[in-house]
């Protein structure tokens, strides 16, 4: 943990969140917090360490220990709460240890959820949030992860004002129908579930412009509110397709009816359309396989941020064995014969040995060597 925090240069008075080890035994546990507490002290090298501020918790109370996939599990941990800005409890852990003593220490346990507030510096300038990850390997191989929240460097850019008389168009595809409804599923309860406003359909758009590949199955929104976009795509989950402003298409249908958009004069036509603010005239097209290079709807003006926004539903396909084949077979995989006169291993850890049953008309003959 010293050598982790001097390579992030990171002093320990930052950290306000350990995701530790913390397999839950008796004594495996007190002799990590104690690690934990010689490292923090030792990083500090010699100041004071504030009390209290720097919370413990360990994902195998909610899943378990998993074994060569368990410090992965607790970085994902910490990067869910960077991503809510909350500190989860870990189950099982109302009565703590008592061989764990962290009174005078930077640490407390996470019992509650609880707002993940962030640490400021000795001039009040609030910290981004910092955690550190523990995994220790069963032969002895320890590793320790100091992560940082993200926070954009850019300065602030103006926001993309959207109005009836200059929309933008939403844009969403897919392999086939039924990933498309999944689609429009996701992006309609994303932007009812996490608060978005009119002020980041700019944003909305232009991601899904630029930052998905366009597919064969497609739909396109032409709107100037959130409202609008919910509408339509409310209206698409329903089956109602004759819509103002929603257009839905295939791009293998249409490609013998645009074999003509790479002339020029369909060049200037769709310059024109631009200009003109046209588009729903680009959106017929674009839904039957037109390619375009959606940065041209900015150009010399102020361009959108891309946000997160729910990624492309991939079909849930099962591809083991089936079960029935599986179940019908597992039998005669165990019974299969080493040999005619060796049909099964029998060792164990402890000795080696293989039985065989020979079986006669009046009697049978089992052996075991």
């Amino acid at each position: 943990m010293r050598s982790a925090f001097e390579q992030a240069q990171v002093d320990p008075r930052s950290v306000s969140y350990i995701e530790a080890h913390g397999t839950g035994t008796p004594l495996g546990d007190p002799i990590e917090i104690q690690g934990l507490k010689s490292a923090f002290q030792a990083a500090a090298q010699g100041e004071a360490l504030p009390t209290g501020y720097c919370g413990l918790g360990s994902v195998k109370t909610n899943i378990g220990h998993l074994e060569l996939a368990a410090g992965v599990a607790g970085i994902v941990k910490v990067l869910l709460q960077f991503k809510h800005r909350t500190l989860v409890p870990s189950l099982h852990a109302k009565e703590i240890n008592p061989y764990i003593d962290l009174s005078g220490s930077p640490f407390y346990v996470v019992q509650e959820s609880r707002e993940w507030v962030a640490l400021r510096d000795d001039a009040g300038r609030e910290l981004p949030r910092r955690a550190g990850v523990s995994s220790f390997g069963i032969g002895g191989v320890n590793a320790h992860v100091v992560l940082q929240e993200y926070r954009s460097a850019e300065p602030a850019r103006a926001k993309v004002v959207v109005t009836p008389q200059r929309p933008v168009v939403v844009v969403l595809s897919a392999k086939q129908e039924v990933r498309l409804r999944e689609a429009v599923q996701r992006l309609l309860a994303h932007v009812e579930r996490q608060g978005c406003t009119d002020e980041d359909l700019a944003d909305i758009a232009y991601t899904l412009q630029v930052g998905r590949e366009a597919m064969e199955v497609r739909l396109a929104c032409v709107v100037s509110t959130l409202e609008e976009l919910k509408a339509k795509l409310s209206q698409y989950l329903a089956g109602d397709r004759n819509v103002d402003g929603l257009h839905c298409g295939e791009a293998k249908r249409g490609k013998e009816g645009l074999s003509a958009l790479a002339d020029e004069d369909m060049g200037r036509t769709i310059d024109a359309w631009l200009s003109k603010g046209k588009l729903h005239k680009l959106v017929e097209l674009w839904v039957r396989g037109l390619a375009f290079d959606w940065a041209r709807l900015y150009d010399g003006e102020v361009t959108p941020r891309r946000i997160s926004l729910p990624t492309y539903p991939f079909a849930r396909e099962r591809y083991w064995v089936p079960e029935e084949l599986a179940a019908a077979t597992s039998g005669n995989l165990v019974s299969e014969r080493l040999h005619p006169l060796v049909h099964r291993n029998t060792s164990s850890l402890v000795v080696q040995r293989f039985s065989s049953v020979f079986t006669g008309r009046s009697s049978s003959l089992r052996t075991t060597w």
